[in-house]
């Protein structure tokens, strides 16, 4: 395939000598828990995002699952409880919703921005909503005045799932003045997955927060409920950040603007050279932070999807679909009470995902432009 959708050997082959180098610290270290590497990603991350805490953990569920436990562990929360969320997302985040007993009111998403619709937050405050979990989808800050408002209004919780948007920056501040994602509400989860702008070389995730306690819940949380060796305040779990991850996270890191950037760049080739009538491009804002571009969307219209993505494939162009199925679509969810969703299932039947990583170059973004213009359909 000339344009493959990921090649994520060639996304880490710059680092791959410090990243090598890392891996040897570490194995010589005989430190295989815990350690340096741990804190100096726990500090990178509070430095990037303005959160006065970091807790590495194992994933980015993981660290969703650890922020709403650790709210009903403090009493803030208590199973039964409403949060309101995107139902345009990945499963994962509806997955720790219902993990922690908590009952999930699925919004529908804009049609421009993709992200939750902040103008349906209001209707759907009931007197059990205690949160609202909002995702920065395919990289785009999903924050408004709207939710920030309706928020302060009904003293909701703000959880960001930020697991596709590491490094973007929100034009509306958020509850503490920040304008990072992550450091915009109460608490963050940030996924470091193989194929996220900034991954790891496996699994891993971490939780950003304001608040001590929170903080201090989640450590202890993640590491069987301890709060200092062999006294175990909570019935935890086993979600440590592994410090090889962390190590490798560590060498990536600081590059996480300039992949950004790089991937904007990509953004902008394909917005300036598609061109067909049944293509629908995805919103370029003003900032050029608040999209760091995880994955480039296009939509295509009159039930022409399935076979643009055939004939993509045909002339070497690797797509993917983020998501075919919506969470409420899922078998797992069949009894999960819901309302019209129109625009997620109409995304769902539309979307295809194009080669957004540094693994394409913007020569390839147009010459993939060029590609589509030239399908009928």
């Amino acid at each position: 395939m000339k344009y493959p959708f990921l090649n994520l050997a060639a996304v880490n082959e710059p680092y791959l000598p410090a990243l090598k180098e890392a891996a040897a610290k570490v194995i010589e270290s005989g430190r295989y828990i815990g350690g340096p590497e741990i804190e100096k990603f726990e500090q990178q991350m509070s430095d990037m995002t303005g959160a006065a805490y970091t807790i590495g953990v194992s994933n980015g569920l993981d660290a969703l699952r650890l922020i709403l436990h650790g709210y009903i562990k403090l009493g803030v929360m208590k199973q039964g409880d409403e949060v309101l969320v995107p139902a345009n997302t990945y499963i994962a985040t509806i997955l720790a919703i219902t993990d922690a007993g908590l009952t999930p009111v699925l919004v529908d998403a804009d049609i421009n921005t993709m992200n939750i619709d902040t103008s349906r937050l209001e209707a759907v405050v009931t007197p059990r909503t205690r949160a609202i979990m909002t995702v920065h989808l395919y990289g785009r800050v999903a924050w408004d005045g709207i939710l920030v408002e309706t928020a302060r209004r009904h003293g909701l919780k703000v959880i960001e799932d930020c697991a596709q948007s590491i490094g973007a920056l929100s034009p509306t501040r958020g509850l503490y003045g920040n304008t990072a994602i992550g450091a915009l509400g109460d608490a963050g989860a940030f996924s470091f997955y193989p194929t996220k702008n900034t991954g790891a070389l496996g699994d891993a995730g971490a939780v950003t927060t304001h608040d001590p306690e929170l903080a201090s819940a989640v450590r202890a949380l993640a590491n069987y409920g301890t709060d200092r060796r062999y006294h175990n305040i909570y019935c935890g779990y086993n979600c440590r950040l592994d410090p090889i991850q962390a190590a490798m996270l560590n060498v990536k890191l600081p590059y996480t603007r300039q992949e950004n950037a790089d991937r904007f760049e990509r953004a902008l080739a394909y917005n300036r050279t598609i061109r067909h009538p049944l293509v629908k491009t995805p919103l370029l804002s003003a900032s050029v932070t608040d999209n760091v571009w995880h994955q480039y969307i296009i939509r295509v219209t009159d039930g022409h999807r399935d076979i643009m993505r055939e004939r993509l494939t045909e002339l070497g162009v690797g797509t993917d679909i983020h998501y075919a199925t919506p969470p409420h679509k899922q078998p797992c969810y069949a009894d999960l009470p819901h309302g019209p969703l129109p625009v997620t299932e109409l995304l769902a039947d539309e979307i295809i995902s194009l080669p957004i990583s540094t693994g394409t170059s913007v020569k390839d973004a147009a010459e993939i432009g060029e590609i589509i213009n030239n399908i009928v359909l």
